[in-house]
């Protein structure tokens, strides 16, 4: 398994909208096992294929704590065919957007019909943290982030902060490339 680049926003990629996979065929099944492993690297919960620059309809999501043996979940197409009406306050975060939070209000129950990395369709219902991740890096297949869910002032504060923070990783990238 390869670890994959993430993309870190700002980045026009992260705003485009993934297309469907035809088939979980063994190429997209090596993509979905690299993706996770990226996951688990960097650490995370959940990573979609273009926050790896990859337009595809795929994520990946694993709730487990840490105390907890792995649940990993491999999903092509995801599609939430059903969302409670109630809804809760979650604090997310994303790995393309690091060390940034906020509090993000979403459906608390949702029903999901995916591909798995098998090609099998499959259907399950999440609710708690498993529905805020997969809501959450589902949002990344329609060109949606996180921060899209938050108020026009916190989103500006943050991706400011962002693309300080981007400037100054180049900046120390280029000096470390000149005095080597």
């Amino acid at each position: 398994m390869a670890l994959l680049e993430i993309i870190v926003a700002p980045d026009p990629r992260l705003k485009r909208k993934a297309e469907a996979v035809e088939r979980v065929d063994s190429a997209t099944a090596k993509l979905m096992a690299d993706m996770l492993a990226t996951m688990y690297d960097a650490p995370g919960v959940g990573l979609a294929a273009p926050q790896v620059g990859v337009l595809k309809r795929i994520i990946v999501v694993d709730p487990a704590r840490e105390d907890a043996p792995p649940a990993p979940m491999l999903m092509a197409n995801p599609e939430i065919i059903w969302a409670s009406e109630e809804t809760k306050p979650h604090e997310e975060g994303c790995l393309s957007l690091p060390e940034e939070y906020e509090e993000v209000v979403r459906p608390d129950k949702i029903k999901v019909r995916y591909v798995d990395e098998h090609n099998e369709i499959r259907t399950i219902e999440a609710d708690g943290l498993l529905s805020v991740i997969i809501q959450h890096e589902m949002d990344h297949l329609n060109g949606t982030l996180f921060v899209d869910h938050v108020s026009g002032l916190k989103r500006n504060m943050i991706m400011r902060r962002l693309t300080k923070q981007k400037k100054i990783s180049q900046a120390n990238k280029r000096h470390a490339l000149e005095t080597a």
